[in-house]
């Protein structure tokens, strides 16, 4: 996996300030996309152990409150399996910090057992999530008031409710 940045100070992706990784590597090219140079699964750089060590070590500060995936596409299947390491580490040095991660794919018909983006590592990947920001961003449907999301169909979900009780929670704020 390639990465196009690491944010070590982002505030516009989740709640509180936060780590973000843009992976690099999406096949929705959503018009108007906001990065769509991260479309290349080769753009950006290598994702090594050494990129997995510095964000690790980002998220150590007390005023860090969680991680954000974003991309590209971070469930884009070859994402998921790289990403995988880094979320079992994470939740072992940082249980109380918030994992939230943004794609273009739709919990319900693309992530769940039998979608076009569900692998071996999905199943995984969403236990370890707390919030999701799902659906391909909709130019038609852009609205700059909304928060922590790009388009109007985009959902907020809260998938610790959403998978201990099997329908869609969206996430309400104040929590994560």
């Amino acid at each position: 996996m390639n990465y196009a940045n690491i944010k070590k100070y982002d505030v516009a992706n989740g709640v509180g300030v936060r780590v973000s990784l843009f992976v690099s590597g999406c096949t929705h090219h959503c018009k108007g996309c906001f990065n769509a140079e991260a479309w290349d699964f080769a753009y950006g750089q290598p994702y090594t152990e050494e990129t997995e060590e510095e964000i690790l070590a980002a998220l150590r500060h007390d005023y860090i409150a969680g991680l954000s995936l974003l991309g590209g596409e971070p469930f884009e299947p070859q994402n998921q399996r790289a990403l995988l390491p880094l979320l079992r580490k994470f939740r072992k040095l940082y249980p109380q910090k918030s994992i939230w991660c943004y794609s273009g794919y739709t919990l319900e018909t693309d992530l769940f057992a039998g979608g076009r983006a569900h692998c071996e590592a999905t199943d995984e990947m969403l236990s370890y999530l707390d919030i999701l920001v799902d659906g391909e961003f909709v130019e038609e449907k852009k609205d700059l008031k909304l928060r922590f999301r790009g388009s109007s169909n985009q959902r907020i979900i809260d998938v610790k409710k959403t998978l201990a009780s099997g329908e869609t929670h969206l996430w309400k704020e104040g929590n994560y």
